[in-house]
């Protein structure tokens, strides 16, 4: 018999890929979704699919993590991003180290992400190991700007198969993307106390560009592989360049 697990989901206007998130984690003894007050159908997706729904303003993602985590009531949590789903792979491997019972704080997962016309091969982007099968009692969340991260509290493993994940759905939201992330990592570097302007900028895009396109070997992904280090070089400069922005424009 496998100890109990919880898939986890936090969401916000999450409807394109929610159902299929979900219904690969249909294994887990309970469904728990946080959602962020979405406007789409994201809660009646999720209410469908057989899962608790919580609703809680956007805190930030550690305090919305910490929140999730206080009402999971098994022994492991699976968890997934909403434009994410597991394969099937992937959730055999997982339901036969829960079978195990290894004393392990948890394993970590390779993702692989779809851009423009393909899952991405290089570019940094697999196999992209993250920590999202975990022990409740041994995981940490930190954060990062716009981004959070699992940090295990033991020891770890790794699993077979992939998380597959399709983060845009067209170049607009990736560039709506890039506003957040940009806008969000230059407070983080103010934070810092690290400074910014046109020279900075363009060198840490440049590098940016650099590291994804030639030595993640960016250009063997193609097309893809192109665009995604030209958004990288965007991205990068938009955020330094914002880090000496003290007010916005308009004198407000």
């Amino acid at each position: 018999m496998r100890e109990t697990v919880t898939g986890l989901v936090l969401t916000l206007n999450g409807e394109r890929l929610l159902e299929k998130c979900l219904k690969s984690l249909d294994f887990c003894d309970e469904l728990l979704v946080v959602d962020s007050e979405s406007s789409d159908r994201t809660c009646e997706i999720a209410e469908k699919c057989g899962a608790r729904v919580i609703v809680n303003p956007w805190p930030g993602p550690v305090d919305q993590f910490k929140l999730a985590l206080s009402e999971v009531k098994t022994t492991w949590v699976v968890s997934l991003d909403q434009d994410e789903f597991l394969t099937d792979e992937l959730r055999d491997s997982i339901e036969n180290k829960l079978t195990k019972k290894e004393q392990v704080a948890g394993y970590y997962v390779p993702r692989s992400s779809f851009y423009f016309n393909r899952f991405m091969k290089h570019s940094g982007w697999y196999p992209d190991y993250l920590f999202r099968v975990f022990r409740t009692e041994k995981m940490e969340v930190t954060a990062s700007g716009a981004h959070y991260h699992f940090k295990p509290r033991g020891e770890t493993l790794k699993l077979t198969g992939d998380i597959l994940h399709y983060p845009y759905d067209s170049f607009e939201q990736h560039m709506e993307k890039i506003n957040y992330y940009a806008e969000e990592g230059a407070k983080s570097l103010r934070e810092k106390g690290r400074k910014g302007g046109l020279l900075i900028a363009l060198l840490h895009a440049k590098m940016r560009f650099i590291k994804l396109y030639l030595l993640k070997l960016g250009f063997l992904d193609g097309k893809a592989g192109f665009y995604n280090a030209m958004a990288g070089f965007y991205y990068t400069f938009q955020k330094y360049i914002r880090v000496e922005e003290t007010e916005k424009w308009g004198g407000e």
